[in-house]
């Protein structure tokens, strides 16, 4: 791979493309690159890299004398540049692949995987380990406050990378985190999801359990203790295998938990940990980065420092105002269990507090289906209100397997809570500016944008605040 050095990027705008490849032209490699959304703020990091971007996709956009085209997750067959490579015969390549060959081979990476939690863990294990001085590589699918970017490469022995299982390409269906030379694995838990890839629960064990047998007998995994699912993955790991979480059976138990406003606290191994945020579910992520830094050799002081000053991520309970008394809260929850945690969390953030509202887009490409009708139901039965807005991109589900948002209404109220089906983001908006009272907490809960609804929403409760 060393003599490759003339690289076009098909997809360079998304976050981790468009940072690898920045990576890359640094180290000295011809990049060019491709996109259909080619807008600030990456258009104007990478070309102040230096970097020249085309927008849109054509097949003259691959230079004559490139080595490598990497084909970004988001391109599919039909698209103008991966047919060019297929018919000139070029190398083709998937971010995962250039990864493992360009900056994480012979290092020590260090893999958070899981359905729930993986990027608010995979941020606290960064900024441990660069609040420490270590400087670590890291790819985040998020924003973490402390560390100002979701990708970013160093010389470091260490990288630290969100362990998705979501498939790799279009050419390559395995999941993107088998590519990763993982030294230390964390599963945070394992349910069904990613309905457009995987058929079944068993299917999704099962990649899991191959991420498992790449793990070396020098490495360690860090498999949630409470979970069915994890420790039946981990059963015959042929890597070293470390349980954590609340029960008595687990390696490493969580104990003491207490929760206020401003954050939580709890006991691991007999040393008091503090975070900035509420929710077991938070805890459970500070434990497994807590352990994880103890194998990257912190000490119990460098983590007790970076845990006790991790910002957060955002888009993950992120406060975006409070207007008359009523404060707006945004989330990336969308799978039921997400919903279930989120609700769980805000209750012992505020308690005491007013009502909690939920405002649910069924975005994603598993809660646009049917396969949670039920399960969505219970969790948006718990918030004192729940909202349903319409389905995006309904017409791109099979008819027979699509969400019916009315059905998921009237189910939320068989199950005890209170829900409506409100197909704009601006009727939304009216109904709660309407109807909420000092004191309540709404919180706004999608993979996406969601029209805006956040802004607009505290606009619409400023025009209505009594003068």
């Amino acid at each position: 791979m060393s003599e490759k050095k003339r690289f076009h990027f098909t997809g360079v705008c998304g976050t981790a493309m468009g940072a690898v490849a920045a990576a890359m032209k640094q180290r000295g490699y011809t990049i060019t690159g491709s996109d259909t959304n080619v807008y600030p703020p990456m258009s104007d990091f990478l070309r102040n890299q230096g970097i020249t971007i085309t927008e849109g996709y054509r097949s003259e956009n691959l230079p004559a004398d490139a080595d490598v085209i990497v084909i970004g997750n988001a391109i599919s067959r039909g698209n103008p540049e991966a047919e060019a490579a297929l018919d000139r015969k070029l190398l083709y390549m998937s971010l995962p692949e250039v990864l493992k060959e360009y900056f994480l081979r012979g290092k020590r990476n260090f893999v958070v995987s899981g359905t729930h939690g993986k990027t608010t863990t995979t941020s606290m294990l960064a900024w441990l380990l660069r609040n420490a001085g270590r400087d670590p590589g890291f790819l985040i699918g998020g924003l973490p406050k402390n560390l100002g970017q979701g990708a970013y490469f160093t010389s470091s022995e260490f990288n630290v990378l969100e362990g998705d299982e979501y498939d790799t390409a279009f050419f390559d269906k395995r999941s993107k985190f088998l590519h990763y030379l993982p030294e230390c694995v964390v599963v945070n838990n394992i349910e069904f999801d990613h309905a457009d890839i995987y058929n079944s629960i068993e299917e999704i064990k099962l990649t899991f359990k191959r991420l498992l047998n790449v793990v070396p007998r020098t490495g360690v995994a860090f498999v949630n203790g409470d979970e069915a699912n994890c420790l039946e993955v981990a059963a015959n790991a042929p890597c070293p295998v470390k349980t954590v979480g609340f029960g008595a059976s687990c390696d490493h138990q969580i104990l003491e938990v207490s929760y206020d406003r401003d954050g939580s606290s709890f006991t691991l191994d007999g040393e008091r940990y503090t975070i900035q945020m509420t929710g077991e579910f938070n805890v459970r992520n500070a434990a497994m980065a807590t352990v994880s830094g103890q194998f990257a050799g912190l000490t119990i002081a460098e983590i007790r420092a970076g845990l006790a000053s991790f910002e957060g991520v955002a888009r993950r309970q992120e406060v975006r105002g409070e207007v008359n008394g009523v404060r707006v809260i945004d989330d990336f929850a969308h799978h039921p269990t997400a919903i279930k945690l989120a609700v769980q969390s805000l209750r012992q953030r505020y308690n005491g507090g007013g009502r909690l509202w939920v405002l649910f887009e069924p975005r994603s490409n598993t809660t646009r289906r049917a396969v949670f009708q039920n399960e969505l139901a219970e969790a948006l039965a718990l918030p004192d209100f729940a909202v349903v807005a319409a389905v995006p991109d309904l017409h791109k589900v099979p008819e027979n397997d699509r969400l019916d948002p009315d059905k998921l209404a009237a189910d939320i109220g068989r199950h005890g809570g209170h829900g409506r089906y409100v197909q704009t983001v601006d009727e939304i908006v009216s109904i709660v500016a309407a109807e909420a009272r000092p004191g309540d907490t709404v919180a706004v809960l999608s993979n996406g944008g969601f029209g805006g609804i956040h802004g607009k929403l505290l606009e619409s409760l400023k025009e209505g605040a009594p003068v």
